[in-house]
Parts: structure tokens; C-alpha cells; sequence
């Protein structure tokens, strides 16, 4: 009886934290036309683009999760959702980069506004990649065991935050990576041949990586702390 408590309790809280993902991305998307409405431009159009993008790789973890049921569904599915969640992650965090606009002077619109819009956006897509992230670790946690699956969230970060450089600053979009990597190895390649040049690009990864791995850790802690005393 226990356990099918637990297990009720354990979907509730899952239902609430999706419909609370829900709601912070139409509180984005109505600030976003909210804004070009009392501006009078697009200015910030392209964050409900980002948004939709980062919405991309949970939807891929949640089939993989979903899928993890079933052994013969599980290993048909797995590997095109890995593929999908794995091109796609970093476009959750990468939100966080979009605060780099408010350099941009907008006299039609209160500065004050365009921080809690970004503030909106950057917490909604990094809230999307944390669930996400947190569905394929437990994933990978329970078909190998938990040291894997840290090694693997640690792994993808890495790998998150070079993809976030790539697309900020190199200006590669995700889908290049499936249409033409090739060019996209290249610039790889010219990073780890001369790092002394690259120094920036790896400055922006170790401390983008430590970034979203004390916002995962944390968040990751605050639901043990809990799971521990309600025993």
C-alpha cells in the first residue's frame, strides 16, 4: 500500500511540475507579445523561436521515458530520442545567453520590462533542460547504476555548453549538426588545435558547465532533502 501511495504521490508532483513548465512558457510567450505590442517591434520575437526549441529535447526525454517500460519499445525508441534530446539540449540553457540583448537600447520599452522578459524566458528554458536532463540520467541510472548516470549528466553538460558556444557565438543552429557537421567539426577542431587563441571559448565552457551544475546539483538536493524527511 506503501509503495502504491508513493507511486500515486510520485505522479502527482510529475503532473504539477509539467503543468507548471506549461504555464511559465505562455507567461513567456504573452510577455513577448506584450512587448511588441507596447514597443511596436518584434525586438524579442525570436526568444518564443528559442523557447520552442528548448522544449524540444524534454518531449524527446519524456518518449524515452515513457518508452523505458517496455524492453523492445525501449531499445527501438531509445537510441532516436537520445539522438533528438542530444542535438537539441543545449538549446534549453542557451536561453540564458539571450540576456546579452539587453545592450541593445529600445526606447520604446522600460528597461525593467525587458529584464523580467529575459528573466522569464532564461528561467523557463533552464527549468526545461533541467527535467529533461534529470529524465535521461534516471534513465541511464537504471539500466547501468547511479555513478554512470552522474558521469553521463556531467558528460552532456560539457557537451551542453559547447553547443552553446557554438550557437552564440559561431552562430550554428542544431540542425546543422544532422544537415552538414562537417564545418562544424572544422571550427571544432581549430578550438582544440590552438587552445592559447580558443582561450574565450574555453573560458565560456568551464564556467557555463559549473553554472548549470550547481543549478542541477542544487535543484537535484532540495528533492533528497525532501525524499529524506518524509521518511
Amino acid at each position: 500500500m506503501t509503495a502504491f501511495v508513493r507511486s500515486i504521490s510520485s505522479h502527482k508532483y510529475k503532473l504539477l511540475l509539467g503543468s507548471l513548465l506549461v504555464a511559465a512558457s505562455v507567461i513567456s510567450f504573452c510577455l513577448a507579445k506584450f512587448h511588441a505590442f507596447i514597443s511596436g517591434s518584434n525586438t524579442y520575437a525570436f526568444l518564443i523561436f528559442n523557447l520552442g526549441l528548448a522544449w524540444i529535447p524534454l518531449l524527446a526525454a519524456l518518449a524515452a521515458y515513457a518508452a523505458r517500460r517496455n524492453r523492445i519499445t525501449f531499445y527501438l525508441v531509445m537510441p532516436l530520442c537520445t539522438i533528438i534530446w542530444l542535438v537539441f539540449f543545449p538549446n534549453a540553457p542557451y536561453l540564458l545567453t539571450d540576456f546579452q540583448h539587453l545592450a541593445v537600447d529600445n526606447p520604446n520599452s522600460s528597461l525593467w520590462f525587458d529584464v523580467i522578459l529575459l528573466i522569464w524566458f532564461a528561467w523557463t528554458g533552464l527549468l526545461l533542460g533541467i527535467s529533461s536532463l534529470y529524465l535521461m540520467q534516471e534513465i541511464v541510472t537504471r539500466t547501468f547504476n547511479r555513478k554512470i548516470g552522474w558521469f553521463f549528466a556531467i558528460g552532456v553538460t560539457i557537451l551542453s555548453s559547447i553547443g552553446v558556444y557554438l550557437g552564440r557565438f559561431l552562430r550554428w543552429n542544431s540542425w546543422d549538426i544532422l544537415q552538414d557537421p562537417l564545418p562544424i567539426a572544422k571550427d571544432m577542431y581549430g578550438i582544440i588545435r590552438h587552445p592559447i587563441t580558443n582561450v574565450e571559448t574555453y573560458g565560456f565552457t568551464i564556467l557555463f558547465t559549473l553554472l548549470f551544475l550547481f543549478i542541477y546539483l542544487t535543484i537535484r538536493l532540495f528533492g533528497l532533502i525532501r525524499h529524506t524527511a518524509n521518511r
